[in-house]
């Protein structure tokens, strides 16, 4: 089942906390919504994405994902939601060449229960064949940059997380390939129910999303609101 996502009064400083880079008052997000991030480079949206997966340093407020508050939990109880409830989607792939499809996209089966092994490993050849990203011995030092980013998204989704993260995913990618990508990303995230927030430059990836808020200097426009 999808979570919600609910901000009060997040700030996000560098500097040695002398200068706010992000400021997010209030925003509430209803389980299952495909949301898009949006806005000029340097204008906070990774740092947005990084908060709300408690990755962010210096963040202060609340950034609650159900009954969750990330900014309150220790580091490693962060660590232990993001394995248990996160799927995140980088634009640099993050792959090891000398594995094949499968290997990498059951990556996550090596920091969870051994018990759930075999239940990820199906799960994660499952997502491959549907994404149609060949998975036998070879290596994805081979495939080209749409097999790579299906094999990121299959890793992602390899846990069944209820949250997808996804930070400039079709931002390597030709227009086809990236046009593609983005309808097997929303494809899936729909038919399982998955909360998606997408940080993207691609209008392609904000034209398939439920909402779309901008983030510029740090701070959204328009307002916050429920989604």
């Amino acid at each position: 089942m999808a979570l919600g996502l609910e901000i009060n009064g997040l700030e996000v400083r560098a500097g040695g906390g002398a200068r706010t880079i992000l400021s997010v008052p209030a925003l509430s997000v209803t389980p299952g919504t495909l949301l898009g991030i949006r806005g000029p480079s340097g204008a906070g949206k990774s740092t947005f994405l990084f908060a709300i997966a408690g990755l962010a340093e210096n963040a202060s407020g609340a950034v609650r994902w159900g009954a969750d508050d990330l900014l309150a939990l220790s580091h490693e109880a962060r660590a232990r939601f993001r394995r248990e409830h996160v799927g995140l989607v980088f634009q640099d792939f993050l792959l090891f060449e000398e594995l094949s499809a499968l290997a990498n996209a059951t990556l996550p089966a090596a920091y969870g229960p051994r018990r759930n092994g075999a239940r990820l490993r199906e799960r994660a050849g499952a997502i491959l064949e549907r994404l149609r990203v060949p998975h036998g011995t070879r290596t994805v030092e081979s495939f080209s940059g749409g097999e790579r980013q299906r094999v990121a998204i299959a890793r992602a989704l390899a846990a069944d997380p209820e949250i997808i993260l996804a930070d400039e995913p079709t931002a390597s990618l030709d227009r086809q390939t990236a046009d593609k990508l983005v309808g097997d990303l929303v494809s899936v995230a729909r038919d399982e129910g998955r909360t998606l927030v997408a940080v993207s430059h691609d209008p392609a990836v904000h034209a398939h999303m439920d909402r779309v808020i901008d983030i510029v200097d740090g701070r959204l426009q328009g307002g916050g609101g429920i989604a």
